[in-house]
């Protein structure tokens, strides 16, 4: 048994390290900082992606790493305001890849190798919500009505998800 302190000395020492990549990476085109000067808690700002409905927006999100760090994976949750079927209403961002590892017995669409393996990095969590603000979900969505909305009704669904990216710049 790992001793707690340990743990999170050693969790502590891979969260810096996966910081450091991030600002690094200039590809990623994100700005990230420390919410309230806490490691586990990262406040971050990204444009929206290239040809999508999101192009023009600033988005900003905060990834909230637990203390069982890399063996468990942390939350997402936007704080701008967003319409997507993998967002919920409060902002917590639905994926695999942020789901706890193993396989769900009530998620049968979802493999075991698309969930959470401590291999992932939080730059690979950055680029799996940045590819899917591009193209959701809509089997397995965190928001019915923005899903059923996409599906249905995608004319609405555009205009609505734009109003909000012109929203998001007037909101930082």
């Amino acid at each position: 048994m790992v001793d707690a302190t340990k743990q999170h000395s050693y969790t502590q020492r891979i969260i810096q390290k996966q910081l450091d990549m991030v600002n690094k990476n200039s590809d990623l085109n994100v700005s990230v900082g420390l919410e309230k000067n806490n490691l586990f808690e990262w406040n971050i700002c990204f444009e929206g992606p290239q040809d999508s409905l999101y192009e023009g927006g600033f988005f900003q999100a905060v990834l909230s790493f637990p203390d069982n760090y890399p063996d468990m994976p942390p939350k997402m949750k936007f704080i701008t305001e967003m319409w997507h079927p993998n967002i919920y209403p409060d902002g917590t961002v639905c994926i695999s890849i942020l789901h706890s590892p193993g396989v769900d017995q009530f998620n049968q669409q979802e493999k075991e190798t698309e969930r959470w393996r401590p291999v992932l990095t939080a730059e690979d969590i950055i680029i799996s919500v940045i590819s899917m603000l591009m193209d959701p979900n809509t089997e397995s969505p965190a928001n019915i009505d923005a899903s059923v909305q996409f599906r249905d009704d995608r004319e609405n669904y555009k205009k609505k998800v734009r109003a909000l990216t012109r929203k998001s710049i007037g909101d930082l």
